[in-house]
């Protein structure tokens, strides 16, 4: 059997509200954020996973803990959101203003990640994933999300910024009929209420 990917990302933060890029800080989620990991949870009480990865910074674990799934899960390194370097902390308006053409899925961060090494991570990743059988949960973040969908898919990095992600959203990476080498998005960007 081959595996099936539920990607769910992180709740809401107080940065993810504000539009700021939010890679290596470690912020909490907000008290919705929180609620909304909770409904999420009890969308995905019934569903028997055999693997539950989780991202380590605390907004993923968190929301992963109040989805219910916080005992089974392991922490997996290369689910963490793109190392957004100098641009740690801002918003993509405020960046605009210094570099009115930047886009993040082409260029990458100064002294962060570049297209080609958050590329080549979720590659990586998705190796050790096509070996697992079953349903996996991932718990992880926006901009990771996005590009672990379009990796999936076979799709270059660029092509992410075509997938928007809200926070405590499930997606799910599967299979067509089964076969290996036709992966496909099942589902996209469900919220909390609009899983069933």
């Amino acid at each position: 059997m081959l595996p099936r990917l539920y990607l769910i990302r992180h709740g809401e933060t107080e940065w993810s509200r504000s539009g700021q890029h939010t890679g290596r800080t470690d912020i909490l989620l907000t008290a919705r954020g929180e609620e909304r990991a909770r409904e999420l949870g009890q969308r995905l009480r019934n569903i028997q996973f055999g693997r539950v990865l989780t991202s380590p910074r605390q907004r993923a674990r968190r929301t992963c803990e109040l989805a219910g799934l916080g005992e089974a899960a392991e922490i997996e390194p290369d689910l963490t959101e793109w190392d957004y370097g100098d641009y740690e902390g801002q918003r993509s308006a405020d960046i605009r203003i210094q570099r009115p053409d930047w886009n993040l899925f082409r260029d990458g961060c100064p002294r962060g990640e570049t297209p080609t090494q958050i590329s080549d991570r979720a590659d990586r990743l998705i190796a050790r994933l096509r070996v697992l059988d079953g349903k996996v949960a991932i718990f992880s973040h926006g901009h990771f999300g996005r590009v672990l969908a379009a990796r999936w898919i076979g799709l270059p990095v660029g092509e992410a910024q075509r997938f928007f992600l809200e926070t405590a959203s499930l997606s799910i990476l599967d299979h067509e009929h089964n076969y290996v080498e036709l992966p496909v998005i099942a589902l996209w960007n469900a919220g909390s209420g609009a899983i069933g």
